[in-house]
């Protein structure tokens, strides 16, 4: 072979390994750890069966309804739940009523606990479960508003290392703020996302830091806010949020994902978001599921792992979605999604109610159970208020237990 052929084809190869080795620099910072993965790790789940956790159920009506105190949980949405160090369960809630419960009948006569129409509702709180029961709740409202006509709702919680490699471990809790506004926005607009930092074992808030303002995209329905939801993997955490599609009328909203090492969840400078194509410090976050119409979330959605499958449980799109969870699967936190699935219809009480915010919770599942929480409230809002405080059941967390398994 002449020499300059050779010479050729050495060069040849030396392109095509720099080039290998550039296009799997990109790959890695491109795709999720967890994407490089064996291909048996990852398969499609369904649910099999679903039944009513009348336990947990139970415990917040007992709880809800003990009149020894007046200054604590009477009822909340927006149920979240973390598992903390010294084996206390810390269950964090949205808009919740405090004050006294009275027996019934209420004042118009039906066999309701109620509550009366001056009983305050603060825009988050913080109830210790201890062994299963329900102890105590936080002086609330945990998280002062941040300004004038704007509040804070928890969402999802960890505990994690004060910072990257630290001994020192805290409670970070996501925040997301919202601003009072009109029409469709009768829930508030959607503002920013907050990581506040609690301190072990005490629970005292030692700071709240902004780590993404969403005030200067200009529609309020692409907004995203981030911590509806947070799972673990290989060092990072994952943490979902959404876009407020259903309030301007759309089936459905989108999701998105942005992760952050362990430990620097309270840092805006560690997140990095999934931009469509790869993960980007300060990038606009791109829509990880949802169409718009036949795919998507509600308003409020959980991720979980089950093996090298993740696992996301939200309403049903439309009108659907006032009653029935569905879910879809994936191997990556950023895709591709599939689904819908069936979906299953978990029990109302009567009454012109809807069921929203499916959470799992991990930390209450065990032998392959699943326990998923759903809130239940009053359809018309301008009449909600009334019709929750003359039958303090209604605005309650519910339970069921599901039993997640691989396609067969």
């Amino acid at each position: 072979m002449p020499e300059d052929t050779r010479a050729r084809q050495r060069t040849g190869a030396g392109l095509g390994i720099l080039l290998a080795l550039a296009l799997a620099a990109v790959l890695l910072r491109a795709f999720p750890d967890d994407d490089r993965r064996k291909a048996d790790d990852c398969a499609p789940h369904t649910v099999g069966a679903s039944s009513a956790d009348d336990r947990l159920t139970t415990e917040f009506a007992r709880y809800g309804d003990d009149a020894t105190r007046a200054d604590d949980w009477t009822g909340g949405d927006g149920t979240h739940s973390v598992r903390l160090p010294d084996g206390r369960l810390l269950w964090l809630f949205s808009d919740t009523y405090l004050g006294q419960v009275h027996g019934p009948p209420n004042p118009v006569g039906e066999s309701y606990a109620w509550r009366d129409g001056t009983a305050p509702l603060v825009r988050n709180s913080a109830v210790v479960m201890r062994d299963g029961r329900l102890e105590s709740t936080l002086p609330a409202p945990l998280f002062p508003d941040p300004g004038p006509h704007q509040w804070r709702w928890p969402v999802a919680a960890r505990v994690e290392p004060r910072s990257p490699g630290s001994s020192e471990r805290v409670l970070r809790v996501l925040l997301w703020v919202r601003t009072a506004g009109a029409a469709p926005w009768v829930f508030g607009v959607p503002t920013a996302t907050e990581v506040a930092t609690l301190s072990l074992p005490g629970l005292r808030v030692e700071s709240v830091v902004e780590v993404l303002d969403q005030r200067l995209v200009q529609d309020p329905s692409r907004r995203v806010l981030f911590g509806t939801t947070l799972v673990e993997r290989g060092g990072w955490t994952y943490v979902f949020g959404g876009d407020d599609g259903q309030a301007a009328s759309r089936p459905t909203s989108h999701a998105y994902v942005a992760r952050v090492p362990a430990g620097g969840l309270g840092d805006p400078a560690a997140w990095e978001y999934w931009d469509g194509s790869a993960w980007a410090a300060r990038a606009r976050p791109g829509a990880v599921l949802g169409d718009g119409r036949r795919t998507g979330v509600g308003s409020a959605f959980s991720v979980v792992r089950r093996g090298g499958t993740y696992l996301l449980f939200t309403m049903a799109a439309g009108t659907r979605g006032l009653t029935t969870v569905t879910s879809y699967w994936a191997c990556s936190p950023t895709g591709p999604w599939h689904g819908p699935a069936k979906g299953f219809t978990p029990a109302l009480p009567p009454g012109q109610v809807a069921a929203y915010n499916p959470q799992a919770h991990p930390e209450l599942s065990d032998g392959g159970r699943l326990v998923l929480s759903y809130d239940v409230n009053w359809l018309e809002p301008t009449g909600a208020a009334a019709q929750l405080n003359r039958n303090v059941s209604l605005y309650r967390p519910r339970f069921v237990t599901l039993r997640p398994a691989p396609k067969v």
